[in-house]
């Protein structure tokens, strides 16, 4: 569960940070003629990452599916550190002109080519490696270490405008959380390379049944199941970007909380979903993922609006009370999402299945999500936007869930494995032994 965790902890403790510091890091690295120009364009790098997703999720998973889940999560963890290094250390725009966005751009394409293998490698790991009735509970971790990267993340930011002035959090206190990524990923590295490869995969070596074009493969026999992630990833990617990641700078920015406050409110939040996520996992084991999810899926479609109204209250009581309530609804999902497509794909192409599916619905929909929500208030001059497109992204949930089958406790050793060591028994008549799992 560690090696899994610490790995997403890492890569969502650099991406929170960014996006906590989204106007800090607009007044270093471009321009400050137009304040709203800058913070637009922050975004924009913050979406282009994302857009590279699909590619770092082709070749990981991929790599994944041919060589191990194992090797594939040292290398994603090695990428994400050393890019948030370097990205720790750049120069500004003021010292190099132009260049400093550009290098900007380049650290943040290779988090984002990392970022599209680490989910669908994380997730395939911890799936295989839980027994079948806690699977649920140990996926949930996943996204334990996600919110804790968060938490971390907000916890240094809302100690960074304490402890120093916005002036020195311009000129250098930016830089410090950043460079912490860099001891985190060398101790996710160390855990890594000590752990074994799940027994799922390790089956499928020892019966010489691994996927040889496991992209072909999820969308000549999984079709179904590559559209359903989606729908879910959708659900989940939305929702987590716009309460843990855009809603921070939204109450600075729309409503017009202080810094400190906004991110003392999103410590909070974030503190509160780490214990509902595992409980979450629990539940699902009990109830089933479908329930669970279903009950998330309405309660975002019908509260979402609300509690941004209640949000725009301006008090101390309501602005907790809001945020609370879409942390809360964010973590059952959180806490189900996982285990629920990795129960989806046979394990043949399960994790090159799972980084497609996520990569492209967080580069489609999730990444570009603060730039939408900040043009949309621009336009319309509602504050009460971002409740209305997570009310839609609800239905989605709705949607998705009704679709997909109760896959609580199956073997994720699937049939269609089995099948693939049947056909590659008779290319290359070697005597096929099936194994239980």
């Amino acid at each position: 569960m560690v090696a899994g965790a610490i790995g997403v902890l890492v890569h969502w403790f650099d991406w929170a940070v960014y996006a906590y510091m989204a106007t800090t890091i607009a007044s270093v690295f471009f321009p400050e003629s137009n304040e709203t120009a800058g913070l637009l364009a922050t975004f924009a790098v913050f979406a282009v990452s994302f857009l590279v997703r699909p590619i770092g999720a082709i070749i990981f998973g991929r790599l994944g599916d041919k060589l191990g889940r194992k090797l594939t999560l040292s290398v994603v963890i090695i990428a994400m550190a050393a890019s948030t290094l370097v990205l720790g250390i750049l120069p500004t725009y003021q010292t190099i002109g132009l260049w400093a966005p550009i290098l900007l751009i380049v650290t943040r394409i290779v988090q984002g080519l990392a970022a599209g293998g680490e989910f669908g490698s994380a997730a395939a790991f911890l799936g295989e490696s839980s027994p079948s009735h806690r699977r649920g509970f140990g996926c949930s971790w996943l996204e334990f270490g996600s919110l804790l990267g968060f938490l971390l993340a907000s916890l240094v930011v809302y100690f960074l405008n304490q402890v120093l002035s916005p002036e020195q959090v311009i000129a250098w206190g930016w830089r410090i959380p950043f460079l912490i990524t860099v001891p985190l990923g060398l101790i996710g590295l160390y855990i890594r390379r000590r752990i074994e490869d799940t027994p799922e995969f390790e089956a499928l070596q020892e019966n010489e049944t691994v996927a040889q074009s496991p992209l072909r493969e999820v969308f000549k026999r999984n079709p179904k199941e590559f559209i359903q992630t989606c729908g879910m990833e959708i659900f989940m990617n939305v929702t987590f970007y716009v309460v843990l990641v855009y809603l921070l700078t939204y109450q600075e920015t729309a409503l017009g909380f202080d810094a400190g406050r906004a991110a003392l409110l999103s410590t909070l939040a974030s503190a509160l979903a780490l214990i509902i996520v595992p409980l979450a996992g629990i539940a699902s084991d009990r109830l089933g993922r479908k329930p669970v999810l279903m009950s998330a899926a309405i309660a975002l479609t019908v509260l979402s609006v609300p509690l941004f109204m209640l949000m725009n209250m301006n008090s101390d009581w309501a602005s907790f009370v809001s945020t609370f309530g879409l942390a809360f609804i964010l973590a059952i999902i959180l806490g189900t999402h996982a285990v629920t497509v990795v129960e989806l794909f046979p394990t043949r192409t399960r994790q090159t299945g799972l980084s497609i599916a996520y990569a492209v619905t967080a580069a489609l929909f999730a990444g570009t999500a603060p730039y939408a929500l900040t043009w949309l208030i621009d336009r319309t001059g509602s504050t009460l936007s971002p409740g209305f497109f997570l009310a839609v992204v609800g239905i989605v949930g709705i949607v998705t869930v009704a679709s997909i089958p109760e896959t609580r406790g199956i073997d994720l050793l699937k049939k269609s494995d089995l099948a693939g060591a049947k056909d590659s028994a008779k290319n290359t008549g070697t005597p096929v032994v099936e194994t239980q799992n």
